[in-house]
């Protein structure tokens, strides 16, 4: 019986090459050809003669019996917010669509200095700037699962593609649940990285050439197995060598059992309610694990405020001075009794360096109560949306037939986007249409690790048939 490599996972596919079951070559013909002929329209650029030359290389390194990178060898793509050398970079704005890139961002140099070959880039929204996946220069990104549905945003090109087995693995980013909803939208795993451990130096926005990034922002991966996530992991802490860095890091490793690890679950909050689906998965999963709490570290409506302010704070910075001076100015015109969202939007984005110093000061403050929580607890499990995947185009969220905001997508997600604890998402169960349903799995500073054995073992649990 031949072997579909493409659907193997990362892992499966890279003891394929290093067996010489398959040449690196030719599992980029074979990537290559399902990309060709997919429909779902998630990996907009091409650049298939530079990745052969790199496949070529990868099959020499390993001919020569060299010494080979942890992903040496297997084709990926990357999300088209990151810069890439020689290769296309949009970030779907029409004002970039001739840029190329001279030098990769700092992710994307790790991924080649570990072997990756890189095919191309995937879909985003344009600047990223939204929960779906389509702009004027590529059109609408759909889901796998579901045509007429969104894969979300705005990492959508990039969950769809792992999804629809068009590569092995990914290289996304989160902000504000930009990575987390479109995993969980496709049914794949992704990883939120602890704030800080992979560089975002080369993803836009920031505008190209920026040394700087947004503090909340932070490149991950995206998988179709938990074991990538790690795979992923490894690489992207992995400095490549110009970065000439004096440390190398060591992150913790979970517990040896995973029985041995405290449980705590937030099923929902009337915050941001989720549909009967999503409640009824969550409930089954409880059932099946050791849980010793039923709540959060933090009032949900809080996090929710203070995210809010944090971020308007970064979307401000990307517009241009003749913008922002015409914002400033009509934020001087709110009356102060206007309260409505946009209002509130435009004092964020115009903030005073004071107020941004007083909501970092509470940002401190709920990190220091997610901290006391992890002193009991070792992972928290929350909803990772409050429904499946919606409509694609459609601006409103529907949960059990009630209206809610259209970017309570992200609610959930968006609980540690501004305190930048680590955070993966692991598909669960189906609703009654066969769309998937996925968890989030919170964890304390740097556990990633315990995090992503979490993922694994929540994988497995899914897998196994109930009675």
């Amino acid at each position: 019986m031949t072997t579909d490599y493409t659907a193997l996972p990362a892992h499966a596919q890279l003891a394929a090459l290093n067996r010489r079951l398959i040449s690196s070559r030719e599992l980029l013909e074979l990537h290559h050809q399902r990309i060709q002929a997919s429909t779902i329209n998630a990996v907009v650029t091409l650049d298939i003669e530079t990745a052969r030359q790199a496949a070529d290389s990868s099959d020499d390194r390993r001919a020569r019996g060299q010494s080979t990178g942890h992903i040496d060898g297997l084709p990926l793509t990357i999300k088209d917010s990151f810069e890439t050398a020689g290769l296309r970079t949009t970030c779907g704005a029409e004002e970039l669509h001739h840029h190329t890139p001279t030098h990769d961002a700092d992710a994307v140099a790790r991924l080649r200095h570990a072997g990756a070959v890189i095919m191309g880039k995937t879909n985003v929204p344009a600047h990223c700037q939204d929960l779906h996946t389509d702009n004027s220069l590529f059109g609408t990104t759909r889901n796998p699962h579901d045509p007429t549905l969104t894969p979300g945003g705005s990492s959508g090109g990039a969950a769809a593609a792992v999804a629809a087995a068009l590569t092995p693995l990914e290289l996304g980013s989160d902000l504000a649940g930009s990575l987390r909803l479109p995993a969980h939208y496709c049914g794949t795993y992704a990883l939120r990285p602890t704030q800080g451990l992979v560089p975002a130096r080369g993803h836009i926005p920031r505008p190209p050439g920026w040394l700087t990034t947004s503090d909340m922002l932070t490149p991950g991966p995206l998988a179709r197995h938990a074991r990538d996530l790690d795979l992923m992991l490894t690489v992207l802490t992995t400095p490549a060598p110009h970065e000439q860095n004096p440390w190398r890091l060591s992150l913790p490793e979970p517990p040896r059992h995973i029985d041995d690890l405290r449980i705590a679950i937030w099923p929902g909050d009337p915050a941001s309610p989720v549909d009967d689906a999503t409640a009824a998965t969550i409930e089954h999963l409880a059932r099946q694990l050791p849980v010793t709490e039923t709540s959060g570290p933090v009032s949900f409506r809080s996090a929710a405020t203070l995210f809010e302010q944090l971020l308007h704070a970064n979307v401000g910075l990307a517009t241009t001075d003749t913008a922002f001076a015409a914002q400033l100015a009509s934020a001087h015109r709110l009356s102060d009794d206007d309260n409505s969202p946009s209002a509130t939007a435009l004092r964020y984005r115009t903030q005073t360096h004071r107020s941004w110093l007083l909501a970092h000061e509470e940002r401190t403050r709920q990190r220091s109560e997610w901290a006391m929580f992890f002193e009991r607890h070792d992972v928290l499990i929350t909803p990772a949306a409050p429904t499946p995947a919606i409509p694609s185009g459609s601006r409103v969220l529907h949960v059990n037939g009630q209206e809610r905001d259209f970017f309570d997508q992200t609610s959930w997600a968006n609980l540690i986007s501004h305190v930048g604890l680590p955070a993966a998402i692991a598909p669960v169960g189906t609703n009654s249409q066969g769309l998937p349903i996925a968890v989030q799995i919170i964890g304390a500073p740097y556990a990633d690790r315990t995090v992503l054995a979490m993922a694994g073992h929540l994988g497995k649990i899914a897998s196994t048939p109930t009675a």
